[in-house]
């Protein structure tokens, strides 16, 4: 299986033969971060896929809120642009997880670390987000840690 940024950087070509603009702008975006992201490393290696998720999942989180703005505004044409936008970055996203799915990696997590309540809110966090990176907003597994650790 190729890696993430090697799917992406194909996605070009394949939205360039396809004359697919959305999906053109939306991927050349990407692989711009990944670019910038490349440069601060000083790396010319592909980006791993952990690190291709996190800039992925905040552009799609971008196109969200950018559209939650336009909506409001009354600019529909412009929420659509950016809900199509999110909708090709969704397909390069893993799955989201459900709720019940984040709440039992949470109760493993904090008995595989031993957390027993707020003071190991930190420990559990941190390696809650690094397990569910891309498949879980950051706030709702906090609040899941939170409500386990509370028990």
């Amino acid at each position: 299986m190729s890696s993430l940024h090697s799917q992406v950087v194909n996605g070009i070509k394949d939205a360039m033969r396809n004359k697919d603009k959305v999906r053109l702008v939306t991927l050349r975006d990407a692989k711009t971060k990944f670019v910038i992201e490349q440069t601060k490393t000083g790396s010319i290696e592909e980006l791993d896929d952990s690190e291709v998720i996190k800039i992925l999942s905040k552009l799609h989180r971008q196109r969200l809120d950018a559209a939650e703005v336009y909506k409001t505004q009354g600019r529909e044409d412009l929420a659509t642009d950016e809900l199509d936008q999110a909708e090709v970055l969704s397909e390069f996203l893993p799955k989201a997880m459900s709720d019940e799915e984040i709440k039992s990696k949470v109760e493993e997590i904090i008995s595989r670390l031993g957390a027993s309540g707020m003071k190991d809110m930190g420990k559990v966090m941190g390696v809650a987000s690094g397990e569910m990176a891309g498949k879980a907003e950051g706030k709702v597994i906090s609040q899941f840690v939170r409500e386990v650790l509370n028990q």
